[in-house]
């Protein structure tokens, strides 16, 4: 279990850390652009995650649990500067 958290927690702090960057310094109406950017950055480093895991079993369920979290991550975001910036 230590390696699976060990390779998905940091792309989802790296999301938080991206979106936090979004809501500080983007303009209001690229937000949602730099959203999909940040959302693409953890797409990639979760691939970079898990080349450097030596372990081969449960790559699948590692990936989508690091993606699948990083998406809910920007959802919750997206949602949250759609209402501040109303």
């Amino acid at each position: 279990m230590t390696f699976k958290l060990n390779s998905i927690v940091p792309v989802w702090v790296a999301v938080v850390l991206g979106a936090i960057a979004v809501g500080l310094f983007s303009s209001r109406d690229e937000h949602f652009t730099w959203l999909a950017i940040v959302l693409a950055g953890g797409v990639i480093l979760t691939f970079v995650a898990q080349l450097i895991v030596p372990v081969k079993e449960g790559l699948v369920l590692r990936v989508m649990t690091s993606i699948g979290g990083s998406v809910l991550i920007l959802a919750v975001a997206t949602a949250l500067l759609a209402v501040l910036d109303a």
